[in-house]
């Protein structure tokens, strides 16, 4: 269900409460807690590769589910807020995308320190946005200031020199070479930060990088030489962010962070956000998972076919006032 609508995982479910009643039996996969507890009658969990429990959905809490899963106690699914946005340090003003149907005169700003989440229903071109700012669609109106200052970021390579990230939505098809290390994942995006004079690679610089990587983002590897592919979607996902964080981003833009992973990876990430957004960094973060928006963000931009439907602070935000105003424009 991760990239279906509301509407259509209702439908989805529909069919597969005929399908049980047939008689079929159904085996469902998800990290979503809400959608396990309302159509499923068992659940078995596995942590690492291995079994943990089979137990029956009657009379178990959400709590002891995730504490089996991450095998340990988590009280609470999302870090306390403890950042405190200053000043704009990021302005994006009538940015409309040369290639139609995209995004169309798209405007907000973003606050030093500041978690701000994009909703929108599949097909909103919340994507759009961020590819955009990073120079991988082309724009053809609109301005994009950092500190005042207007900058133009035709590709990505001018976007991560002028302080941007990018962590993508599909990580397996645009975030990781799968076949390489983690070495190589870590440091793609700051090669030339490790040329020596002679232009051969520092391998020291390399290695201690990597290891911070590793190490700052409790990635659980064997060593630094695994194939990445061979990780866990949430240790995949850390080695990302790593990745981008070795460029000195100011703006760290993430699309579908948490997506396919699990509620102990999820709540490391939503606790790396909030220890950036506390180092001054701007945090921009799309996500389908609405608890997920109304638990880490300050604002939630809402995209409507396009377009801007409005933007909410998230203290005032309701999961309905957030639907209502992604069907604004449909």
């Amino acid at each position: 269900t991760s990239s279906l609508t509301e509407k259509e995982v209702g439908h989805l479910f529909k069919i597969i409460k005929k399908l049980t009643d047939r008689g079929c039996g159904v085996v469902y996969i998800s990290h979503k807690m809400e959608e396990i507890k309302e159509i499923c009658d068992d659940i078995t969990i596995l942590r690492d590769g291995a079994w943990v429990a089979t137990k029956s959905l009657e009379g178990i809490t959400t709590d002891e589910i995730i504490s089996m899963m991450v095998g340990r106690s988590l009280t609470q699914r999302f870090p306390e807020k403890t950042n405190s946005p200053k000043g704009i340090i990021l302005e994006v003003e009538g940015l409309t995308a040369k290639n139609s149907p995209s995004i169309s005169n798209v405007t907000f700003d973003l606050r030093e320190g500041e978690i701000l989440g994009i909703a929108g229903l599949v097909g909103s071109r919340r994507t759009d946005i961020v590819e955009t700012i990073f120079g991988i669609r082309e724009k053809s109106a609109g301005k994009v200031k950092i500190n005042g200052k207007e900058i133009e970021n035709k590709s990505s390579l001018e976007a991560i020199q002028n302080g941007f990230a990018l962590v993508t939505e599909e990580r397996r098809a645009t975030g990781i070479f799968p076949q390489l290390n983690i070495e190589f994942n870590s440091l793609i995006s700051n090669m030339s930060h490790y040329e020596g004079k002679n232009k051969l690679l520092n391998g020291n610089k390399m290695y201690g990088d990597t290891k911070w990587v590793i190490d700052s983002m409790r990635v659980k590897t064997p060593n630094q030489k695994t194939p990445i592919g061979n990780l866990s979607g949430g240790n995949q996902q850390k080695v990302i962010i790593g990745r981008w964080l070795l460029t000195s981003p100011d703006i760290l833009m993430l699309d579908e962070p948490t997506r396919g992973i699990d509620v102990g990876a999820k709540y490391e990430i939503y606790q790396l956000m909030l220890d950036l957004a506390n180092k001054g960094k701007g945090i921009i973060m799309i996500s389908s998972e609405m608890p997920e928006l109304l638990g880490v963000t300050d604002r939630i931009l809402v995209m409507s076919n396009g377009r801007v439907a409005g933007i909410v602070d998230t203290k005032d935000a309701t999961q309905e006032k957030i639907l209502k105003l992604a069907s604004l424009y449909l």
